[in-house]
């Protein structure tokens, strides 16, 4: 064998030397493979890093300066008062402000929508009808209630009312501001292809409005725990509104801290339902960095 064919032999033999990782566009900057790995990394950890800082400040602030569990309760008594809280008591209270939230919540969905359209598409209901929403929307809900309660009785029906009222306005505007902002340009071609105001609204107006619609129904999620929680203040012998108040007027301040958490904790899964419904049924309407 010549020297020349074992030379070929050996370089055709040895190992070729790794690729560079391609570059990474993350936003204007252009980033290796690796430093966009930290970076999504960092991003993922940033949020509960962040929570876990706060926890702990917040534990050494009652440590270091002694506060008393009823002004200001560490975390570590939150947890313990959680913990110390049977199971069923809390699935009793969370399962009845769920329930009154989510039909306040369904009852908001079915009247705001189709208002909205109306409003949307006819100038006589958003001169008359719109002004008078606006004057409902600015009454407090707080001073409200009791006549509410009063006037409907102690059942879960006024405390429906109470969410229903919180949670619908911001739907209708959002909902209103979407079908408004549906191009000029669109409307023009469905009505010149011979489509029915049924088929504008549908096909047309609702999907520009989708987007405005899913961020106020995140919004609303909120508002909806929020209403049920007023109403319990109010008149209730059950739920977490109750709960909470009845923990605080015997200095139970741990205790009401405990149910204020369970509550966070509701609507962030309400919060997180709504975006993953959307995510499922018209991801179009997310931003680019959510699909």
């Amino acid at each position: 064998m010549s020297l020349q064919t074992i030379s070929v032999d050996a370089s055709s033999a040895a190992p070729s030397p790794p690729e560079p990782a391609a570059p990474v566009l993350v936003g204007t900057q252009v980033l290796s493979a690796a430093a966009a790995r930290r970076r999504a990394l960092l991003d993922r950890l940033a949020p509960p890093l962040a929570f876990a800082a706060l926890l702990a400040l917040w534990e050494g602030a009652c440590r270091v300066f002694a506060i008393p569990s009823f002004l200001l309760p560490a975390p570590s008594a939150i947890l313990a008062a959680l913990v110390a809280t049977p199971v069923s008591s809390w699935a009793d209270h969370a399962g009845a402000t769920l329930r009154v939230a989510l039909m306040g919540y369904a009852l908001a969905i079915l009247v705001s929508v189709p208002l909205a359209v109306g409003i949307a598409t006819s100038r006589f209901l958003r001169r008359t009808l719109y002004p008078i929403l606006v004057v409902v929307q600015s009454t407090p809900i707080v001073a409200v209630a009791p006549i509410i309660v009063v006037t409907l009785g102690a059942s879960d029906l006024p405390r429906v009312v109470i969410t229903f009222l919180i949670t619908f306005f911001p739907i209708l505007v959002s909902t209103v501001t979407g079908l408004q902002t549906t191009p000029e340009e669109l409307i023009e071609l469905s009505r010149s292809l011979r489509a029915g105001r049924t088929r504008e609204i549908l096909h047309v107006r609702l999907p520009f409005a989708l987007p405005h619609l899913f961020a106020a129904l995140k919004i609303s999620t909120t508002l909806a725990i929020i209403g049920a929680v007023v109403a319990e203040f109010v008149a209730a012998e059950k739920g977490l509104g109750f709960f909470i108040a009845y923990a605080t007027s015997n200095f139970r301040i741990p205790t009401a801290f405990a149910g204020l958490v369970v509550l966070v904790a509701i609507s962030l899964g309400l919060f997180r339902l709504v975006g993953w419904v959307q995510t499922r049924l018209a991801p179009w309407s997310l931003p680019k960095s959510e699909r």
